[in-house]
């Protein structure tokens, strides 16, 4: 189902305002194996694969393809579509646009998975990156590095704390971009606490590990 900007977008992008926004191939809603194991050997559930999502006639088309975690729901965000300028700069943040949004709490918990793309020719994934965090404003200790997918594709990745002027308290995030054909993607981890965000970093390591250029 495509979401188009309306209030279901207006309610999930002030949410990410409020809480503020890391570690380490088939159709969409295809169960498959995966997962890492926890200490007592039993998966960890945002470590199960519930389905891929990016490619056309799943819930996001997106420039990427990726597992997403077991009862994680995907729905796209229409932004080309914001009549709204306010909600139009909302739905922007540096040099990309939000695209998709993955939401946990069918999974038990308070967060999304968003994948936000960029125009091609736009800076490399490291430079996106630091646009995207930049353009977030009021972060701190941030460490980037790179990494690669088991495809072997390389990309950028960061680490960083935001504080939330609203809620005056801080809070762990993170976020990993590559470069495509179509331009740069970004795919960012936002929880309400760090607890939270903890608590989601297998859907991220997931989402990390099994990405790969659409096409």
């Amino acid at each position: 189902m495509r979401v188009d900007v309306g209030v279901r977008a207006v309610v999930a992008v002030a949410l990410a305002a409020v809480l503020g926004g890391c570690a380490g191939n088939g159709d969409a809603g295809t169960p498959r194996a995966g997962g890492s194991a926890t200490a007592a050997g039993a998966k960890d559930p945002a470590a199960v694969s519930g389905g891929t999502i990016g490619a056309a006639g799943s819930p996001c088309a997106l420039p990427v393809r990726f597992d997403i975690a077991e009862d994680w729901k995907a729905e796209s965000i229409d932004a080309h579509g914001a009549q709204d300028d306010g909600l139009a700069a909302l739905l922007r943040q540096g040099p990309v646009t939000a695209a998709c949004e993955i939401d946990a709490k069918p999974a038990g918990h308070i967060g999304f998975l968003r994948v936000w793309t960029g125009r091609a020719g736009d800076a490399d994934a490291r430079g996106t990156l630091r646009g995207f965090v930049t353009a977030q404003g009021h972060v701190g200790k941030e460490r980037y590095r790179t990494f690669t997918t088991d495809g072997g594709l390389r990309g950028a990745e960061v680490e960083y704390s935001s504080t939330s002027e609203l809620l005056d308290e801080t809070k762990k995030e993170c976020a990993f971009a590559v470069d495509t054909p179509a331009g740069p993607v970004v795919v960012h981890l936002g929880g309400m606490d760090s607890a939270e965000h903890d608590a989601m970093l297998p859907a991220y390591e997931l989402a990390k590990r099994t990405l790969k250029v659409a096409g």
